[in-house]
């Protein structure tokens, strides 16, 4: 995770703080290799013109790769600058697989979602998406850190969860053009706001309202499993209150914006840098 992460996307899987001077050296290698695994299978789910069966097809074969990897077999040798360093972390490591395979499902997910222009029925869907599209990043690092108790998994869960969140109602403007909803069927029903009227990406006082409302539930949910940066360690704990920090600095943004993100995309950038560390200070 890194205060750019889901909070500050740039086209590619951004929820590892790859190369920061915070990270732990010992660390890097892993956190590289399962940064590249997680960036190309988002890769394949969101890049480039391909049709949705073949992205699907890609995920499938690069999922059997991942398989193969982990049971100690060759790989296909289609991806072997993810596949050669991660089966040699899953080794030194003892990676999770489930929660890499995890992100894959969630990918997998977006592009049939995308596909079928489905949506998402309520909050408990949403998060059960956000629980293999997030949720995994930081229950791989609390692994590599050392931190498996059983609120820490809980803290980093809501954590990740409120990226991911925070990252949909920041791209509002990106999404809804390209067939992602993220804005579930009841939370669109209950502020009176049909499908129709959100794909013209006019910010409606009815629209607006269901944005505040949505970017409220994630800075509570960030706020919720902040108290993990108290129970990670040394510099890995400082790059955790800079994750919390860029989240909630994005909401602040939204919030300055009146909550209009279907025109307008805000962003953290350097000049937000000495805010961000001053707030992390005081965390």
């Amino acid at each position: 995770m890194n205060p750019t992460a889901r909070a500050q996307p740039i086209g590619h899987y951004e929820n590892f703080p790859v190369a920061s001077w915070l990270c732990p050296p010992q660390l890097r290698p892993p956190i590289a290799a399962i940064y590249h695994f997680a960036r190309t299978a988002d890769d394949l789910a969101d890049e480039g013109e391909a049709p949705a069966q073949q992205r699907l097809d890609e995920l499938a074969a690069y999922r059997r790769d991942l398989q193969a990897v982990a049971q100690g077999q060759p790989h296909s040798g289609r991806w072997p600058q993810v596949f050669e360093p991660l089966a040699a972390m899953l080794a030194a490591f003892r990676l999770p697989v489930p929660l890499l395979d995890d992100l894959l499902d969630a990918f997998a997910q977006d592009v049939r979602k995308t596909r079928d222009h489905a949506t998402y029925a309520d909050q408990a869907e949403l998060l059960d998406y956000c629980r293999r599209s997030a949720n995994p990043v930081g229950r791989l690092l609390l692994h590599l850190y050392g931190v498996q108790d059983e609120t820490a998994l809980r803290e980093s869960d809501a954590i990740c969860s409120a990226l991911q969140l925070i990252n949909f109602w920041q791209d509002l403007s990106r999404d809804i053009p390209r067939g992602r909803h993220y804005l579930t069927e009841a939370d669109c029903a209950a502020h009176g706001v049909c499908r129709a009227e959100l794909a013209t990406l006019r910010p409606t006082p009815r629209i607006l309202a269901l944005i505040e409302a949505q970017a409220h539930a994630a800075r509570a949910l960030m706020l919720a499993g902040a108290g993990l940066v108290h129970r990670v360690p040394g510099r890995a704990g400082w790059e955790l209150r800079l994750v919390v920090q860029g989240g909630l600095r994005i909401l602040d943004k939204i919030e300055t914006l009146g909550f209009d993100t279907l025109q307008r995309r805000p962003t953290v950038g350097a000049a937000d840098a000495p805010l961000l560390l001053w707030r992390s200070l005081r965390m």
